[in-house]
């Protein structure tokens, strides 16, 4: 999970887990599928044709690109294993294994899934009844680096291992691998006949990437051998070594590798924390690498400063005229000892400048390439307990946000479109995405009001003051929160020393400490056993109540849905919205409406805390109160998120090529387990429902692309209605590359071609179309050649 605004880009298939940085349903099930479906937010209908903003990879054809050189590219850390199928493979592995392994399919820039011609001439689903059989045609040329064809055994191999039949295996997941009975020798080793058990729509998923039977033959070279080493690879790379104390992973051209060579000599990834990307740079130590706004911000200024002179208008030193005269009167002044104070301030201010303007000079060698990350960061509403417990309240939530103001908060100083994101499942260029927001609704500050007053929340009631003789536990002081209490997230700087500063400060309660609540109790213990017990079935009591309701109101909800918006969604009609804004905190059975809100506290989290503020400043406005929780990152997800103590929360979510598989986990409906907990797997907003499930479950087996894509967004309408998590905006990617790298950057969705990137020869300028040759082609579809691809193909000229 990640919970900053920009970034490393999210570890690619085969797990889908939260997108980690510093350092992730109560509506009834009657709804009417179809009508769900068709709820929109009345956008553009062709947001879904072309991304949210193009990649930028300074695209050059091959012939404009030296042969040799080392790039060095900064990663957060090494990577924990080198199998990507282990439950700690993070980006680092991604990266590896993208430059060293087969992969039969992968992602071109618009999210889609395409044949990977080096390794795969062909796949097709030769028969769908009685049983689904694919043919994969391997590529003829394809070899292990110790000269043994690729072939069925390897895929024989990596499906024993992946299909969770052999606890012997730590696999991270099998979806897919599940779901095949049998893999057979074709005509020859280079054909494979894969039969499903049961039918399998994402089945261009599995085996990327493939790893040598040596790695998945034996329980002990997949848990252990594989997380150190890769002693067989199969791409234009190959390991030559990971040096620990140097946090580098180098990798050299592979001499067997049959396609395109590759232009780099040498790929270094290096380990360089976020926090020193900006040193590592100035000291050129790294050529490409992620970096925050700040540090973007930097290298923009260096780049607009090229070639002037005089005093630089930012930085340490920068002053305005008033501050400049008056720094000159005291150095000129009566008293000498302010004189001679100001005068040794301006000599070591003048050391500090020139320090700044020899790293801005220096910076000046590299560029921000910009686009967004393919992946997007949602506000999480915690729907097990408290008054988000009611789907009622949720809706209010999401009904009184303005997603749009929000985008904007992030990514407008960018330079980036600020589109609100419209789906759960696929973004904008990909070809399940639709806009399915309206199936909860635009944003109402009045209807949230009245969702509110229908659900009991009333303004001015009595609030029980309940005594307590010692202080309660927040989220915040549990975990070690920092930060003050303040107005709309404010710190307040004369609390410093008070006995209040917990790291929770309370929207519209400045003077006033956190209210009494105790937060959850989610240990596996007896009284949160029955605790929990109980709450599922006050949980399918209220479902079976709202699904009865909604039967009998079959012809209101055909009204509502053709008018954009879902049932629940809304509330009843004569329910009042309040006049103007809340007189005060509204209460209900002598409760105050306040949410918990917990965010990271580390210094790359400063746009979450910013969108944040906001998102308190829109909730006050119908009376709900939040108190917010800085805590440290490293608990962030673990002792949060996970464990579900928050009532808000923000992360990220990757898209993905894949959502009916890989959405499924993120979506489900928890289970209660046998102790009283809930089995939640990935889904920490704790929301679902068993329709949700049976749409995935449909979509997943459906063979039809085009129904499979229409069970997805019907699955999506529904999420939206749940209201468990509001998808905001996707995150920006904003990398700093050498300006003379090509073809390398902001990838967007794209998976790199490694072996096109490298550094222009001398005298040549990126921004070329480079033409597809090889690899690709721009005509053909994602089930057969690569698509659109054309920028990202250099060739020969």
């Amino acid at each position: 999970m990640s919970h900053d605004g920009a970034t490393s880009r999210p570890a690619r298939r085969p797990a889908r887990r939260p997108v980690l940085r510093s350092a992730a349903f109560l509506v009834s099930g009657a709804l009417a599928v179809t009508a769900l479906a068709g709820c929109s937010s009345g956008g553009d209908e062709s947001e879904s044709s072309s991304p949210a903003a193009a990649q930028d990879i300074a695209p050059a054809a091959r012939g404009d690109i030296a042969d040799g050189g080392t790039l060095r590219w900064a990663v957060d850390a090494l990577p924990g294993t080198l199998n990507s199928f282990q439950s700690d493979a993070d980006a680092s592995t991604s990266r590896v294994a993208g430059a060293v392994l087969p992969s039969m399919y992968r992602l071109d820039n618009q999210g889609r899934a395409v044949r990977d011609p080096d390794f795969l001439e062909k796949a097709e689903v030769v028969e769908r009844e009685p049983k689904q059989v694919v043919v994969y045609k391997l590529n003829q040329q394809a070899v292990w680096s110790d000269g043994r064809e690729i072939g069925a055994a390897d895929f024989a191999a990596q499906w024993r291992a992946l299909s969770g039949k052999d606890s012997a295996y730590w696999t991270a997941h099998n979806a897919g691998y599940d779901r095949i009975e049998k893999i057979e020798r074709g005509k020859n080793n280079l054909e494979v006949r894969v039969t499903f058990a049961k039918p399998y729509a994402d089945w261009r998923s599995l085996f990327s990437p493939l790893y040598p039977k040596d790695v998945m033959g034996t329980p002990n070279a997949f848990n252990e051998e594989a997380r150190r080493t890769l002693k067989v690879t199969a791409g234009p790379f190959s390991i030559k070594g990971i040096d620990r104390g140097a946090k580098d992973i180098t990798l050299v051209r592979n001499p067997r590798w049959w396609g395109r060579q590759a232009k780099l000599e040498r790929l270094v990834l290096r380990a360089v924390p976020l926090k020193d990307r900006a040193d590592a740079l100035v000291a050129g130590k790294v050529d490409l690498a992620a970096v925050d706004p700040e540090d973007a911000s930097r290298i923009s200024l260096a780049d607009r400063d090229k070639g002037t002179s005089g005093p630089l208008a930012h930085g340490p030193g920068a002053l305005t005229p008033a501050q400049a005269m008056r720094s000159w009167a005291v150095a000129h002044g009566d008293d000498e000892d302010a004189a001679d104070a100001e005068l040794d301030t301006r000599a070591k201010t003048r050391k500090v400048v020139d320090k700044y303007r020899k790293e801005q000079s220096r910076l000046g060698d590299y560029v921000v390439r910009k686009s967004l990350e393919p992946a997007f960061t949602q506000l999480a509403l915690n729907g097990s307990v408290g008054p988000l417990a009611d789907e009622r309240v949720r809706r209010a939530v999401a009904r009184a946000i303005d997603r749009k103001k929000l985008a904007e908060v992030v990514l407008k100083p960018l330079g980036l479109p600020a589109r609100p994101v419209g789906s759960h499942l696929a973004l904008a260029g990909q070809q399940a995405y639709t806009d399915s927001s309206g199936a909860l609704g635009s944003q109402d500050t009045n209807e949230a009001r009245a969702l509110l007053a229908d659900a009991g929340w009333v303004s001015g009631g009595p609030v029980k003051k309940e005594a307590a003789t010692s202080k309660p536990k927040t989220a915040g002081n549990v975990s070690g929160s920092e930060g003050k209490k303040s107005k709309a997230g404010q710190e307040d700087k004369e609390g410093a020393a008070s006995d209040s500063d917990d790291g929770t400060y309370i929207v519209g309660e400045s003077d006033q400490k956190p209210g009494d609540r105790q937060p959850p109790l989610l240990d596996p213990g007896r009284i949160a056993a029955h605790q929990y017990a109980a709450l599922v079935r006050q949980a399918d009591a209220r479902r079976l109540r709202a699904a009865d309701k909604e039967r009998k109101h079959a012809d209101q909800y055909a009204k509502e849905a053709a008018q954009g918006g879902a049932p629940g969604a809304y509330a009843p009609k004569g329910t009042p919205a309040p006049a103007g804004a809340p007189a005060g905190q509204l209460a209900k059975d002598g409760k105050p409406l306040t949410l918990r809100f917990v965010l990271p506290s580390g210094p790359g989290s400063d746009s979450l805390r910013a969108v944040a503020d906001r998102i308190s400043q829109m909730l006050e406005k119908i009376g709900i109160r939040t108190e917010t929780s800085k805590v440290a990152d490293a608990s962030y997800f673990k002792d949060h998120i996970a464990s579900g103590q928050y009532d808000l929360a923000l992360y990220s979510w990757p898209a993905s090529a894949f959502p009916a598989t890989d959405a499924r986990p993120i979506y489900a409906k928890p289970v209660p387990a046998a102790d009283g907990t809930l089995t939640v797997e990935q889904n920490y907003t704790r929301v679902g429902t068993d329709h949700i499930d049976q749409l995935f479950d449909q979509a997943i087996g459906e063979l039809d692309e085009g129904e499979e894509r229409s069970l997805v967004q019907q699955a999506d309408a529904r999420i939206w209605a749940a209201a468990g998590s509001i998808p905001l905006y996707q995150r920006p990617e904003l990398v700093a590359a050498r300006r003379t790298i090509a073809n390398a950057g902001a990838f967007g969705f794209q998976e790199p071609d490694y072996e096109d990137i490298g550094f222009l020869k001398a005298g040549a300028r990126p921004g070329a179309e480079p033409n597809a040759s090889g690899k690709a082609s721009s005509s053909a579809s994602p089930a057969g050649k690569a698509s659109g691809k054309p920028s990202e193909e250099p060739s020969e000229k």
